[in-house]
């Protein structure tokens, strides 16, 4: 082999990855160890100083070609047997391995500082620690979900939920459970029955003006101080944050070990906040009550129980079907077009992408969900029968704000249920074709003829669409903040 070739050579392995100083070094004390020299034997050889060799040998210093020549000499070798793509032995496997994991992100991120290999350190101790080092990248893989990940998530959750019909048993017992032991005599639940359930479970409330931002609450478990925002004081329902985080104290929620894990912790939360603030004892008379009168409404019941239209509109998707033999389909609609949240039991046929997740999706601009952001009324609720591919849907729809901008919100049900519910003699009718791609998702033939080869808009992406889910087993939260603030705020 030419110096040319020798030299080639050494740079394609490394740009392929397969041959690289650590890997080159661990060759040379191998050979080295085979022929009985020492390092100071080797050193004298190539008239250089032990402690050169020894930084070459460790994969800490790059050898120059003339150099990597002699040592190879000095071995009774060619130059290419230094440059082999594979180890000589299992324990040079190893130890490559490991010297390439200490210096890797994930000991990094651990504190662990590099540390000497030692020949008296044993081939099962290496092997332990590269399979938890292993183990660890494993859980800060699936901790830091793709959007393709979560979407999987997501479809697997409310496959889940439509087999059950979207109603929890054991989220209903806990939420009994507890509004018994603080004896609530059932209807609304007060701010004062919120206090008397954190008081339950061992908390006491306080309000802060220095909460961090990437939270909605902040749960002292050690000193039994549960924090909120006061700001939710001037704005918002403060019962909803409280009940969100003592859920999960109610529920045993561990420290979630994948974003599946995540997800369902937080449908968890949710349900069993609604069951809360909407108690099954309470509601489903009151329910069928209005089934019986042929009045349901979405408003009514969310005016008897002082929630927002949201929380009545997913604790009626809870109680249809189990307690009234009604299907239901429920959407939260961006302002954008996008939809955040889907729910359906009722065969409604909403589009999907290739893995089957309807968040994240375009709704169709015919579906009551979109047209209701064109409406001017904005006090009353909107209703409209669609006709789909599918049969006729009617639905009943309203406009909230959030920090993130407006969103609809929209319950609906198949024809033949329509009886049951306020606003069914709405004259408003709306024809979707949404599972065919010409209703929505391409322009008029005509518009497009016009205009297809004129326009360029200038795409206002979401952050979230290109980026990965934050990492951390509580996503996006940054837990220095959340550390810090426990710090401060401890009782001393």
């Amino acid at each position: 082999m030419t110096s040319l070739q020798s030299r080639e050579s050494l740079t394609d392995a490394a740009d392929d990855g397969g041959v690289d100083p650590l890997t080159i070094g661990r060759r040379i004390r191998q050979l080295r160890s085979e022929r009985g020299m020492t390092l100071e034997d080797l050193a004298a050889a190539v008239d250089r100083a032990p402690s050169q060799l020894s930084m070459i040998e460790n994969g800490r210093r790059e050898a120059k070609l003339t150099l990597l020549q002699s040592i190879a000499r000095a071995l009774g070798v060619g130059l290419d047997a230094l440059l082999e793509s594979e180890p000589l032995d299992e324990r040079a496997t190893l130890e490559i391995a490991l010297e390439r994991a200490m210096r890797g992100q994930t000991f990094q991120a651990l504190g662990i500082p590099p540390f000497r290999i030692g020949r008296s350190l044993p081939d099962d101790a290496l092997k332990a620690m590269l399979a938890l080092q292993g183990e660890i990248d494993r859980l800060r893989d699936e901790r830091a979900a793709t959007p393709e990940e979560a979407r999987r998530a997501n479809v697997a959750l409310r496959r889940l939920m439509r087999t059950q019909n979207n109603y929890f048993a054991d989220l209903e017992e806990h939420a009994r459970a507890i509004l018994d032991a603080v004896d609530h005599p059932g209807g609304p639940l007060t701010q004062r029955t919120a206090s008397d359930i954190a008081a339950h479970l061992g908390f006491t409330l306080h309000y802060v003006p220095d909460l961090p931002n990437t939270t909605r609450s902040v749960a002292d478990i050690k000193n039994g101080r549960l924090y909120l925002s006061s700001r939710l004081t001037a704005k918002g329902d403060p019962r909803t944050a409280v009940l969100q985080a003592l859920s999960s104290r109610i529920l045993g929620h561990r420290e979630p070990t994948s974003y599946a894990e995540f997800l369902r912790q937080r449908v968890e939360t949710n349900y069993l906040t609604g069951a809360l603030l909407i108690p099954e004892a309470h509601a489903v008379p009151f329910l069928q009550e209005a089934k019986k009168d042929r009045a349901i409404s979405i408003e009514d019941l969310r005016d008897a129980y002082s929630v927002s239209y949201e929380t009545a509109a997913h604790r009626f998707t809870n109680l249809a079907t189990v307690h009234l033999g009604i299907p239901v389909h429920f959407l939260k609609v961006h302002e954008s077009g996008t939809i955040t949240k889907a729910y359906e039991n009722d065969d409604v046929n909403f589009p999907t992408d290739r893995l089957g997740s309807i968040e994240g999706q375009m709704c169709c601009r015919k579906w009551t969900s979109r047209v209701v952001f064109d409406v001017d009324d904005h006090f009353n609720p909107y209703y409209q029968y669609t006709d789909t591919g599918n049969g006729t849907y009617w639905c009943t729809a309203r406009v909230e704000q959030s920090s993130e901008g407006a969103h609809s919100v929209s319950v609906g049900v198949r024809f033949d249920d329509t009886k049951w519910f306020l606003g069914r003699d709405t004259p408003n009718r709306g024809v979707s074709k949404h599972s065919v791609e010409a209703c929505c998702r391409r322009a008029p033939a005509e518009l497009e003829a016009s205009w297809r080869e004129y326009a360029w808009p200038n795409v206002r992406t979401p952050r979230t669409l290109l980026a990965t889910l934050p990492t951390g087993a509580f996503p996006g939260v940054d837990t220095t903040d959340v550390y810090e603030f426990l710090e401060s705020h401890a009782p001393r």
